[in-house]
């Protein structure tokens, strides 16, 4: 952990100076820019984990009802993929939509794209009424997921760590990602109250679509909510001023190729973790029934409120001694935790409670400062394309398939196999924020 000191703790990936902040932001509350992105981000986690959710206490009866119940969940967890493999395409399409007709258009029809994906999925008809078609057709709303999350991406978060005051980028740089376990404390509450007052029949036959239903009404409200800041004449001239506007792919992967690789292994710790206390724990305790799944729905939902104040307290950590260090000493606990998981989920519902609310924590304080790996790695002018595709390929190495690898694995190798796959994005953060340092050092 030595190599991840610093002289001065702010110079990883750190942002433009602090008086460009003071004359570009006059007349515009940070605050403004805080509440549009917390919206947009809970919003857009809210579908994803409805999703989640269902993929693993649902779709496998209703969809894959001709295999066994570990069959249905790995056939469920693929197609909980394709949402992550879809979102650099759409990041892509979306972002020439934005050059052709502005960022109005494109935050318009990417999230009606996504709540419509998404409610889409609340009328499609099971396996038992349409066969092999039902399947397709889950699939295809899932990669429209995708395609709409990543032209989501609207550089608010960017916005807002440009405005951040000097010695306050750590702050800052966490307020995003509250959206996170904010949509995940919805989206669980609800199928939370469905699946405690409805009968097992009526919860896989009706119950489980209502909150999908729920995510299209959702998303017509963030939509607005962030049409309200990122379409006025104010905030465009600011984004405009920041540069924060759509680059050609190729010319910033020639000019900054190594950063969009160093941001998103830097940030793999949080994204290897981020499903396996979420979707996996519901799939692993559903699948040998050691408790009832309402308890573990409960223990996420504190276990989310925990992370919210893993993600606060992350933003004072990370202006006290620093991004490069808070993500890399977080990385390291991840490490010495993912060595204690798998007698934590073998060990009954006390270790898994322990498991979950401890995996929590550390999300909170590691994701929170997640965003410092994606926002302020690049130049001005590369910034924007930049954050995107280094948020896609972040997800999609660390997350995309952290379910399907865990399960599958973990059923026919032992528990053993979710220890190693969370070391592994530990080292992984570790090498990058190292290789980040050389780099630094050299230029």
């Amino acid at each position: 952990m030595s190599s991840l000191g610093s002289s001065h703790p702010d110079t990883f990936m750190q942002d433009e100076p602090a008086h460009r902040h003071a004359d570009d932001s006059a007349g515009v509350a940070p605050s403004e820019i805080a509440v549009g992105v917390i919206i947009g981000r809970a919003s857009e986690y809210f579908d994803f984990f409805v999703y989640g959710i269902a993929s693993a206490l649902v779709f496998p009866s209703v969809f894959f009802p001709f295999a066994d119940r570990l069959e249905g969940l790995l056939y469920s967890f693929v197609i909980f993929s394709f949402a992550f493999i879809a979102r650099p395409l759409g990041t892509a399409l979306f972002m020439s939509v934005q050059q052709r007709w502005g960022r109005g258009v494109k935050l318009t029809a990417s999230l009606f794209l996504l709540g419509t994906a998404t409610a889409g999925m609340a009328f499609l008809p099971g396996y038992a009424t349409l066969g092999v078609a039902s399947i397709v057709l889950l699939s295809l709303f899932r990669f429209c997921q995708g395609i709409a999350l990543g032209g989501a991406w609207d550089g608010l978060p960017s916005l807002l760590a440009l405005s951040a005051p000097a010695g306050r980028r750590g702050w800052y740089a966490m307020i995003p990602q509250l959206g996170a376990p904010i949509g995940f404390i919805v989206a669980s509450g609800l199928f939370l109250y469905l699946h405690s007052e409805l009968s097992s029949a009526d919860f896989l036959d009706w119950g489980w679509r209502y909150p999908f239903y729920v995510a299209f009404a959702i998303n017509v409200v963030a939509l607005f909510a962030r049409l309200r800041i990122v379409v006025t004449d104010e905030y465009e001239h600011l984004l405009q001023k920041h540069e924060l506007e759509p680059s050609s792919f190729r010319e910033m992967f020639r000019a900054r190729g190594s950063n969009l690789f160093i941001g998103a292994f830097a940030a793999l710790a949080s994204y290897a973790l981020f499903h396996l206390v979420t979707v996996f724990p519901l799939s692993w305790i559903s699948l040998h029934a050691s408790q009832p799944v309402n308890d573990v729905l409960s223990v996420q939902i504190v276990g989310a409120g925990i992370a919210i104040l893993g993600i606060i307290a992350s933003g004072l950590i990370a202006d006290r001694i620093g991004r490069r260090n808070t993500l890399g000493i977080l990385a390291g606990l991840i490490a010495i935790f993912s060595v204690f998981s798998p007698m934590l989920i073998d060990g009954g519902p006390i270790g898994q409670d322990v498991f979950i609310l401890l995996g929590f924590a550390l999300l909170g304080l590691s994701y929170g400062q997640a965003a410092g790996a994606v926002t302020s790695n690049f130049s001005a002018r590369h910034r924007y394309t930049g954050a995107a595709f280094t948020s896609d390929l972040a997800w999609l190495i660390g997350a995309a398939f952290a379910p399907l690898v865990a399960l599958g694995l973990s059923v026919h190798f032992g528990l053993a196999a979710v220890s190693v796959y969370l070391l592994s994005g530990a080292l992984c953060t570790l090498v990058a924020l190292r290789i980040n340092r050389v780099l630094e050092s050299r230029g």
